[in-house]
């Protein structure tokens, strides 16, 4: 057996990473269905781990240390891009249209649960594949599965990323061909093309970045005041964690963030980098994702495909009816509205890529909707990862 170190295993989840990219780039159908490099390169791994148990043999064994501060500091980058000034830009829109992710989350739940029970499953469970891993995608799912695998949902990491990546290709599939019906339907088309110049200019001035600056600085400034969001953190989620409170372990650290970022933006005494920050977050996602995936048990997944299956059905089939009504009704029942749908079920189904592709190919074929680029983005982006993992965290300590 070869073991690993910490080290070791992150390079070779780097290495593996760059492998998922590659194989993205040559096959079009992946990168139709935005599903994401660190996925595919960390479910070789698993694939190849699973084919050599057949043979009751281990080839490898990870250290997989470094996998909780990534999941970490990812969170962290939310929290420090959960700017206020966001919110001013879109106003009732964006609060309406997180008000209705939200909403939609505790009923994936209540019917996850619902699911799992006429299967004779935990309840947890039902979470497990509801919001946890549809409104939150994958990365989501990765990051709480240890949690629920302490409160008794066996093989909840390969249970997360089983719905999650269904999940991804159900928003792809779905997406457009909802908002198309309900353009037809409704006889709807984009408004005058002017509204995307009005709409555009105050997006961008919601993340002005600071004076120039060194760029090896700034991205060390910004290094900085990430570990020191995740060290003030880890000690707010202890204490809460000894008043009895089951939260994930990012929670402390991105709420962290998001104060010192809306301090920034009122006060600019940090002089934080937006860029820098979505940049050290990426890379610590998709290092994150393919480490997880690397050592995913995907053994644990017998028996499970038919409950799995029949709670994914019924799921879409909620999400779908929500665009219909009461969504479409409430943003406007317009045009961007209906493109609005599409980002809807493309990130409460899959991720934000979904959303952002399915909404990109009806512009392309309607014309612009400058509104629905504005509020669909940046809720699925990062505002529904705050609302969701209150919800997940309030259905834990419910149910557990």
């Amino acid at each position: 057996m070869l073991i690993l170190d910490s080290i070791q295993t992150l390079a070779c989840g780097g290495l593996f990473l760059l492998v998922g990219y590659a194989i993205r780039r040559h096959v079009p159908l992946l990168m139709r269905f935005s599903i994401p490099a660190p996925v595919i390169g960390g479910l070789l791994v698993a694939l190849f781990m699973l084919a050599c148990r057949h043979w009751d043999v281990t080839p490898i064994r990870f250290d997989t240390a470094w996998q909780q501060p990534l999941m970490i500091a990812f969170f962290t980058s939310i929290g420090f891009n959960a700017s206020a000034s966001l919110l001013k830009v879109g106003g009732r829109q964006i609060l309406l249209f997180l008000a209705l992710a939200s909403v939609l989350a505790i009923v994936q739940n209540l019917l996850g649960i619902a699911m799992a029970k006429a299967f004779g499953l935990p309840p947890l469970f039902g979470v497990v594949t509801g919001s946890v891993t549809l409104t939150g995608g994958p990365a989501t799912g990765m990051a709480f599965a240890p949690l629920f695998e302490k409160v008794g949902v066996h093989g909840a990491q390969s249970v997360a990323l089983a719905n999650a990546m269904a999940g991804i290709v159900l928003g792809s599939i779905f997406g457009s061909p909802i908002a198309a019906m309900l353009i037809e339907r409704h006889g709807l088309r984009p408004a005058a093309a002017t509204a995307s110049a009005d709409t555009a200019a105050p997006m961008a001035a919601t993340a002005p970045e600071q004076r120039a600056v060194d760029p090896t600085y700034g991205g060390l400034k910004s290094l900085v005041y990430m570990l020191l969001a995740m060290g003030i953190g880890a000690w707010i989620g202890d204490g809460l964690g000894r008043l009895g409170v089951t939260l994930p372990s990012y929670i402390g650290a991105m709420l962290i963030g998001a104060i010192i970022r809306n301090i920034d933006d009122r006060l600019g005494w940090f002089g934080l980098s937006t860029r820098a920050m979505e940049l050290i977050g990426n890379t610590a996602l998709s290092l994150f994702l393919v480490v997880a995936l690397m050592n995913l048990h995907l053994w644990d997944l017998a028996g499970l495909a038919l409950p799995l299956l029949a709670n994914l059905a019924v799921q879409s089939i909620l999400v779908l009816a929500f665009c219909c009504w009461p969504l479409l009704q409430l943003m406007g029942r317009d045009y961007d509205a209906a493109v609005m749908a599409s980002g809807f079920t493309g990130f409460m189904l899959g991720t934000t890529a979904n959303a952002v592709a399915c909404m990109s190919s009806l512009t392309e074929r309607y014309g612009p909707a400058p509104r629905a680029f504005l509020v669909a983005p940046v809720v699925g982006a990062f505002l529904i990862d705050f609302t969701n993992a209150i919800i997940i965290t309030g259905f834990v300590n419910v149910w557990h």
